[in-house]
């Protein structure tokens, strides 16, 4: 048996941690890049949607958790002699795993005979959640913390995201993509496709129109499907959405519409969560998309 922790960039409410027994470091949200408050604790999503939403021209920023935030998590379960699996936002966006490696390794220098596991989960949002996901079945069905992290290690590039933004502005001025391409892609409200793979964003195509970058999500979501062999039921399938309910509801029902229709013999379980903060930043108010990992079977 061990014990589960991660970064509010999994996007799993308070009330699914505790549910799922895990805990959250939170990151830290600025509105203003100034005060930091923390993810989900002293900022709600809502409210921090509500302020992009209300304030179009301000870009918000977030920072990673600090060493001190995942010491204190790491202490408490070495004090209690119990192993732990932190699995942690990709590193190629973020410096949280170094973060909390080195947490550990203070950790360690009191408790030398801890066992603490840091994992790049190479992840984010929809996708870090359902790595999170995996790791509470294992977890539950008696897995050991070593059979957990050989099969997340290995299992973890399975990862990726279909997904669309309102508009570029905001993958703009993070860097994440030209100012020329995207400025073109506003003027002319082409709505561009984003993959995330290998823990990094990618352009994936455009779209005309929100509806068309909907459907254009699902097909890619569909070949990767094909690409594999694989059915529904071979993999754990998360629908995000940002400010917008309404519209993630209506994209899960389609997604399972469309899974069910060409794969009747499986269950096509499709999950929705909200994107959270440490995503929003980089695609703004508006991201909607869905997410795809292997799914671990009790063999």
């Amino acid at each position: 048996m061990f014990d589960i922790i991660t970064d509010s960039a999994c996007d799993l409410t308070p009330e699914t941690a505790a549910k799922l027994n895990i805990e959250i470091v939170p990151f830290y949200v600025s509105l203003d890049g100034e005060h930091y408050r923390k993810e989900g604790k002293e900022i709600a999503v809502r409210d921090f949607y509500q302020f992009m939403v209300d304030n179009p021209s301000a870009y918000p920023k977030t920072s990673l958790p600090s060493l001190e935030d995942f010491e204190t998590a790491f202490r408490a379960h070495a004090e209690a002699g119990r192993p732990v699996l932190c699995l942690c936002f990709t590193s190629k966006m973020s410096g949280c795993v170094g973060s909390a490696r080195n947490a550990r390794e203070l950790v360690l220098e009191d408790y030398p005979d801890a066992k603490i596991e840091v994992m790049d989960s190479t992840a984010a949002t929809v996708t870090e959640s359902i790595v999170v996901e995996n790791a509470v079945a294992m977890r539950d069905a008696g897995c050991s913390l070593d059979e957990a992290v050989d099969w997340l290690s290995a299992e973890r590039a399975t990862n990726q995201i279909f997904f669309t933004v309102g508009n570029l502005d905001y993958l703009i001025k993070g860097g994440r993509i030209g100012k020329v391409t995207g400025r073109a892609a506003n003027i002319l409200g082409i709505k561009p496709m984003i993959l995330f793979k290998e823990g990094e964003i990618f352009s994936a195509g455009v779209a005309r129109g929100r509806q068309k970058s909907f459907e254009k999500a699902l097909e890619q979501l569909m070949a990767y499907l094909s690409e594999r062999n694989g059915t529904p039921d071979d993999y754990c399938i998360t629908v995000g959405y940002g400010y917008d309910e309404e519209e993630g509801r209506r994209l899960w029902m389609q997604t399972r519409a469309a899974l069910r229709a060409k794969y009747p013999a499986s269950q096509c379980e499709v999950g929705l969560l909200q994107i959270g903060c440490t995503i929003a930043v980089h695609t703004g108010p508006y991201a909607l998309g869905m997410g795809i990992m292997r799914r671990w079977k009790k063999q």
